[in-house]
């Protein structure tokens, strides 16, 4: 089988294509000054841009796994992630609060989906 680097780095590749399964890093925001909604608003057009390279959409979302800095602001993310989510074919998914990478960074979301 065949794989399929997309957007690749020194560190790690933005999203990996292998046989017909599509694998995202974690994304983050490009703006961390936006509040939670603003931040997760960023992420998820991530997410498409990076399925749409892998010939793949949020349709065909298997698994997500959030992370949030202050899990009080679980609301406000899902308010966001509801309406962006395939609600005829929602994904698993696990949240959890975690520390990121950035201190101004407080939500990442990674996928796992079907071509």
């Amino acid at each position: 089988m065949t794989i399929t680097r997309i957007k690749p780095g020194p560190r790690m590749s933005q999203c990996v294509v292998h046989g017909d399964t599509v694998y995202t890093a974690g994304q983050i925001a490009d703006d961390s000054s936006e509040d939670v909604a603003g931040q997760t608003r960023q992420v998820l057009a991530k997410i498409d841009g990076l399925l749409a390279e892998a010939d793949s959409n949020k349709s065909k979302i298997l698994k997500a796994t959030i992370w949030l800095t202050d899990i009080s602001r679980f609301n406000e993310m899902n308010s966001v992630w509801d309406a962006w989510v395939d609600q005829d074919n929602p994904p698993v998914r696990a949240c959890v609060e975690s520390k990121l990478a950035m201190p101004e960074l407080s939500v990442e979301i990674m996928v796992e989906a079907a071509k």
